[in-house]
């Protein structure tokens, strides 16, 4: 099995210490693990204006789940 990277241990630390359902934590982790495919690197590499395009991408694209 994979070690788990540092930053994918901490944010599922902060999603327990949230106290968020396992699939919520599922969702927020495969929210990330879909944000790091799409600019092909670590999302702890990504800034604001990243997450603002991906944000449009996802408008654009019909995202499941946006109202």
């Amino acid at each position: 099995m994979a070690e788990i990277s540092p930053l994918r241990r901490r944010m599922i630390e902060d999603l327990t210490v949230r106290n968020l359902s396992p699939a919520a934590q599922q969702s927020y982790l495969n929210a990330a693990a879909k944000l790091s495919r799409y600019f092909g690197r670590s999302p702890d590499r990504l800034v604001q204006e990243d997450i603002r395009a991906f944000q449009v991408h996802l408008v654009a694209t019909g995202c499941p789940g946006r109202r």
